[in-house]
This record gives structure tokens, C-alpha cells and sequence, in this order.
């Protein structure tokens, strides 16, 4: 089974103390659900079309364990610590 990756990407963050709540509820809710946080932060170094801001990339065992993790109720309350803190777009991605 091929693992999978749960990407997000940070456009703007309006409320740091939002996002602080939001990231204490967040991190034990992804890794209960089998989650392993792999890279957070800002990039490196940026190429081509690429922006500078916040990336947060968490592997999972499957996709269904990632949407698992994404839907479960842990994870929607923190979602709704976040509320509208930040703009950001979030994909999980099959692994190869």
C-alpha cells in the first residue's frame, strides 16, 4: 500500500494566537490518526513559480488514513480553533 502525504500551504496567517490554538489541537489529533509530522516551516529556497510561505508536510500509512485524520472530530475542533486565522490550501497526495 502506498503511503500518503497530507501537504498544506500557507497563503497569509491573520491571527498568530489563532494559529497557536489552532496548532496545540491539530498535532496530537494527526497523530492519533497515525500522522508523522515530516517537514513544517518556511521553505529553503524557492524555484520557479514557488512562494515563500509556510509549508507543513505530514506522511500517513494510505490516503483513507490521512482523510481519516482529516475528518475525525479532534481535527475539526481544531479546524475550528483556526476558524478564518489563515488562508491556506491543503491536499493529500498518494505516495509512489
Amino acid at each position: 500500500m502506498a503511503k500518503a502525504y497530507w501537504i498544506a500551504f500557507y497563503h497569509s496567517i491573520s491571527d498568530p494566537e489563532a494559529m497557536k490554538k489552532y496548532a496545540e489541537l491539530a498535532r496530537p489529533a494527526v497523530e492519533s490518526g497515525g500522522g508523522r509530522f515530516m517537514a513544517r516551516g518556511m521553505p529553503a529556497k524557492v524555484y520557479e513559480a514557488g512562494k515563500d510561505q509556510r509549508v507543513v508536510m505530514i506522511e500517513f500509512d494510505s490516503v483513507e488514513q490521512a482523510m481519516a485524520a482529516h475528518d475525525s472530530p479532534a481535527y475539526k475542533e481544531a479546524l475550528e480553533a483556526m476558524g478564518d486565522a489563515a488562508i491556506r490550501d491543503m491536499r493529500i497526495v498518494e505516495g509512489m
